[in-house]
């Protein structure tokens, strides 16, 4: 049924219920997988800040600290992955639009289903709050597999 599987990840604790799904489900289809993590660059506000604060090279010491997050996420996802026999890619993004990196992301690689968490608000709550699900969901003709 499916053969590729895009997986995305924030690292929070909702979106390691959707690697695992979708890891479990890749291991039942024999489907390879690449997991897609996508961060925000550091607003020139924040680097303006820090610089004034006395921080120096405040891009690359953000940098560094979200390439050491990424290696802790992806090792452990790799750990699960090789337990459920699947091959894996992983891949990380910085971008300041997560929904249209995912899309495109999925496009670029032939995905034909994407997995990802949601928190399952509704009306109000999720106006506010926003939601790459549902944008992702508005914007991809690729299936969307969402977990709770």
């Amino acid at each position: 049924m499916y053969k590729h599987i895009l997986i995305t990840t924030d690292g929070s604790e909702l979106a390691e219920k959707g690697v695992e799904h979708g890891l479990a489900l890749a291991s039942q289809l024999g489907a390879r997988v690449t997991v897609l993590s996508v961060t925000p660059p550091l607003s020139q506000k924040v680097v303006r800040a820090a610089k004034q604060a006395g921080i120096e090279d405040p891009v690359l010491r953000y940098d560094q600290q979200v390439d050491e997050e990424m290696q802790e996420r992806f090792a452990a996802i790799s750990q699960r992955a090789a337990a459920h026999g699947v091959t894996l890619e992983l891949v990380h993004e910085v971008d300041d639009f997560p929904a249209e990196t995912i899309v495109r992301s999925a496009k670029l690689k032939g995905c034909d289903l994407i997995v990802m968490s949601s928190h399952g608000r509704r009306g109000v709550q999720r106006l506010i709050l926003g939601s790459q699900t549902a944008e992702v969901v508005t914007n991809t003709e690729i299936p969307v597999l969402v977990v709770r």
